[in-house]
């Protein structure tokens, strides 16, 4: 593959991928009708100079665009809410989320709240809410700005509760957006610390579905070829990031991720969730740090599939090479690194053990389990 070109193809979601495709972005939504979009970002986004190229080429194209940037770090009802209103207030007929993957969510949420009158919450997967996704959806068009949660070709958004910060997974199937523009250039200016952070996400959604107990051959390949471009990649990206070969590998592995954790997730995001709930802790660096002792745990029932891994990534050892690339990417090696307060661990485990990611673990966890995984990650 010629990692400097530009491609389309569907996967069930419609994508534009390569080096400069935002610049097809006006004349698609040209095509589309579409005159006043919403676009969704976050305050760090909106300041950068590719979001103003952006916004100028839209209004160059009769396109005349509102902003909404009102995104916590982990996203929360009020968040979605109050972007409802800002595109009910703005007269918006469609939305554009652009940016990570708080800002994915946190549109993703908007376009099913836009023409939906039930609370927020009452459409959470785990409530069967999905039957509730009846009324017209506004148009959807995807920008990642990152390469980790792969948000951008997701069918569900992840909302935390205002007052517990408990997060909630709502979902369905029209939730997918009409197009995506995945831009590997727009990750160019990326702080290497987010770059790193987001990229093990994405590696940890691919390690984790591969793992999880549910059946997907399909989901299998892709997440395995996802694998193995991180293992290329993520070190330039992180430590070159101009790189072009190096940002579009993960690019592209960040959203195979994402299709491919339709077959399950695990432990470690079962343990990294709580540390968002609880110290609002980036969801990617909490992945990085869990993902060695998650690994460990699942040892003994994943074995087979750790020396598949290894064969590909070309290591004689997973979990070790886990720990070795998280230090060459300077993320922390313990929770206690990262000056969390270790008091916590009970509450931690309570919230782990409710998290519904590690029904799909390949091996049973309990609360004791939990409890010894958050020790050994704090060292205590």
């Amino acid at each position: 593959m010629n990692w400097t070109g530009r491609y389309g193809y569907n996967f069930p979601t419609s994508i534009r991928f390569g080096a400069g495709v935002i610049e097809e972005l006006p004349e698609y939504l040209k095509t589309q009708n579409w005159k006043r979009p919403l676009i969704v970002s976050d305050k760090a986004v909106v300041q950068l100079g590719f979001f103003k190229k952006i916004l100028a080429s839209l209004e160059s194209a009769g396109i005349s665009p509102a902003v909404y940037s009102g995104i916590s770090k982990n996203p929360v009802e009020s968040d979605v809410l109050a972007g409802v209103q800002h595109f009910q207030n703005e007269k918006c007929d469609g939305v554009i989320g652009l940016g990570g993957g708080a800002s994915l969510d946190v549109a993703r949420a908007i376009v099913l709240k836009a023409f939906h009158s039930r609370p927020l919450f009452d459409y959470d997967d785990a409530l069967g809410g999905d039957k509730y996704v009846t009324e017209k959806i506004p148009p959807f068009v995807t920008v990642p700005t990152t390469s980790g949660t792969g948000s951008e070709v997701g069918r569900s958004t992840v909302i935390a509760e205002n007052e517990t910060h408990k997060k909630r997974i709502l979902f369905s199937p029209r939730l997918i957006a009409n197009k995506v523009f995945a831009d590997p250039a727009l990750t160019f200016d990326l702080p290497a610390g987010v770059t790193a952070a987001t990229g093990m996400d994405a590696l940890t959604h691919n390690v984790e579905a591969f793992l999880s107990k549910g059946v997907s051959p399909l989901c299998d390949g892709i997440a395995v070829e996802a694998i193995r471009l991180i293992s290329e990649s993520i070190e330039t990206a992180t430590k070159k990031p101009a790189d072009l070969e190096a940002r579009a590998k993960m690019m592209i592995a960040s959203l195979m991720g994402a299709t491919a954790f339709q077959k399950g997730l695990g432990i470690i995001h079962s343990m990294a969730h709580p540390l968002s709930t609880v110290f609002d802790t980036h969801h990617g660096l909490a992945n990085a740090v869990m993902m060695p002792y998650g690994l460990d745990f699942n040892k003994e029932v994943s074995a087979d599939r750790y020396k598949y891994l290894e064969k590909i990534i070309g290591t004689s050892n997973f979990v070790q090479w886990v720990r070795e690339l998280n230090g060459k990417l300077s993320i922390p090696a313990t929770l206690s690194e990262l000056k969390l307060d270790s008091a916590k661990i009970p509450q931690l485990a309570e919230l782990a053990l409710a998290d519904g990611c590690h029904q799909c673990n390949p091996r049973t966890v309990t609360k004791a389990d939990f409890e010894m995984l958050y020790k050994k990650a704090f060292q205590v």
